[in-house]
């Protein structure tokens, strides 16, 4: 949640700066409009928007991680690390009290520490000390070096001076101690507001790890082999899609006949996500490559479909009626008047379903795969290797996009007339 009010409030903020650092006259032919309101081609990306948009998802990352790509007044608060130390109260079953100070080393996890050195004390409840990791929590055995131990009644009745009871917590500067019900202390350190790496990494832990592997490779394929692996599934899956969807299309847009038969089959398998047909796709075609392009098939065909359908059934009639007027064939309408005018449909129903399969390889290499970048997620994630993880996510995440852009700059060269009655 705090996160996410970061979030806000850094959108807000730059909007109004921009808007007021930046000259907002226009030139050009959208400079010369009087209504833009509404009309999709006075719309363009806010470069100046689209870089504080990256650089704040890449600030709060580092700033919640504790990143050494930012100066340290930037990192959001962090976990306790050091020497803790708060007292205790003993009680025997005498009615004898007495105190003692613990020490507790909070050292970052993975490092290797020793307790501190104590002076044990004058009185029979002695001063203990202890380690333990950052955002870790561990017991506090208070009475193994006391004189008086649990069979004479030892059992903690405060710390810091507020009283405690089994089940209970007192809360210090340096973290949270409670009570098990059996009366041994627990410590947690204050865990702060960041992220422990084993959960989110910072940036450059995951640089380090895209280094790594880009030389080292992983699990005895490099990482540009993985990638390929992912890529070509998914252009394959893609193509074989497009090649039988824009067809069905097509004739389900022309024809009443095809409709009717394949509009409930369409519509049946268009909800059903792709990761439900992976046990069937098993069962039918094995754990091989075969299977896997199968479920890309089936996740970008009854997108482009649908994309071809939509193309076709939004093609102005009045076109159809000029061309035919003019003395125009079928085959010179479908070729001249239905597939131009279908065509920016069919283009974005081919980046959904380029996004969808992209979005199921990592699923479709679940499965016996032993290249691809989805493989490589799936087998980290296993052993908690999130930065590899992270660097899988965002190696998909650029591609895809690069992919996309491709597709737009190839729309806006082989489909001109978007958008122009």
């Amino acid at each position: 949640m705090i996160i996410l009010l970061i979030y806000i409030v850094i959108f807000v903020v730059s909007f109004f700066l921009v808007r007021l650092a930046v000259d907002q006259t226009a030139n050009g032919f959208v400079a010369r409009k009087t209504v833009t309101f509404g009309d999709e081609s006075a719309v363009t990306s806010n470069r100046f928007a689209s870089v504080i948009s990256i650089l704040t998802i890449f600030l709060i990352w580092g700033a919640f991680t504790g990143s050494s790509l930012l100066p340290s007044f930037l990192h959001a608060p962090g976990p306790f690390e050091g020497v803790a130390q708060m007292t205790y109260t003993a009680e025997a079953d005498d009615g004898s009290r007495d105190d003692a100070t613990i020490s507790v080393l909070v050292h970052p996890v993975g490092e290797d520490a020793k307790a501190p050195q104590v002076d044990p004390g004058e009185g029979w409840a002695k001063n203990d000390a202890f380690t333990i990791g950052a955002w870790r929590s561990g017991l506090l055995r208070v009475d193994k070096n006391d004189e008086k131990d649990r069979a004479d009644g030892h059992r903690v009745v405060a710390v810091n001076g507020q009283e405690i009871v089994p089940g209970g917590e007192v809360l210090t500067e340096f973290g949270r101690v409670g009570m098990s019900p059996k009366g041994t202390l627990n410590f947690e350190p204050a865990k702060g507001w960041q992220m422990e790496p084993i959960w989110l990494p910072p940036p450059e832990a995951v640089v380090a790890r895209l280094g790594e592997i880009s030389s080292q490779g992983y699990r005895d394929s490099t990482l540009w082999e993985h990638l390929g692996y992912s890529l070509f599934r998914v252009v394959v899956g893609f193509a074989l899609g497009a090649l039988v969807g824009i067809p069905l299309g097509y004739a389900m847009g022309l024809s009443g006949w095809f409709r009717g038969w394949f509009d409930p089959i369409v519509e049946f398998m268009r909800p059903v996500p792709p990761l439900a047909l992976i046990p069937l796709v098993i069962i039918w075609a094995g754990i091989g490559e075969v299977g896997k392009i199968i479920l890309l098939f089936l996740a970008a065909l009854w997108i482009m479909a649908i994309a071809a359908r939509s193309g076709v059934s939004g093609v102005n009639i009045s076109k159809v009626h000029a061309a035919y007027s003019l003395g125009a064939s079928k085959a010179q309408i479908m070729r001249h008047v239905i597939v131009p005018n279908s065509l920016p449909e069919i283009f974005t129903g081919a980046r959904v379903a380029m996004g969808v399969c992209w979005g199921t390889v990592v699923a479709a290499e679940l499965v016996a795969a032993e290249k691809g970048a989805g493989m490589m997620i799936m087998v980290a994630s296993k052993f908690q290797l999130t930065d590899i993880v992270l660097m899988g996510i965002i190696l998909i995440g650029v591609i895809g996009f690069g992919i996309d852009m491709l597709m737009r700059k190839a729309e806006r060269v082989l489909v001109p007339w978007k958008g122009r009655s």
